[in-house]
């Protein structure tokens, strides 16, 4: 399709496009890993409070029993 058969082509910037255009190549990839510097800013970091860990451990259950639409 030419870019004048694409609706609304004149309504969208090329930064916008180019930007559409990379994020097609994107890959489904973990990415990078942490840096020496985020690795020893998450040692020095406080523990996770249980609240939060319980809060993780039910959104996990909630998700891995969901059903219907938009199920992973």
């Amino acid at each position: 399709m030419g870019s004048e058969q694409d609706p609304g082509h004149d309504k969208v910037t090329d930064e916008t496009r180019s930007a559409e255009d990379r994020d097609e190549q994107a890959t489904a990839e973990a990415g990078r890993g942490p840096t020496p510097g985020e690795e020893e800013a998450a040692e020095r970091a406080e523990p996770v409070s249980d609240e939060t860990r319980e809060a993780y451990q039910e959104m996990t259950e909630r998700g891995a029993h969901q059903k219907g639409e938009g199920r992973i």
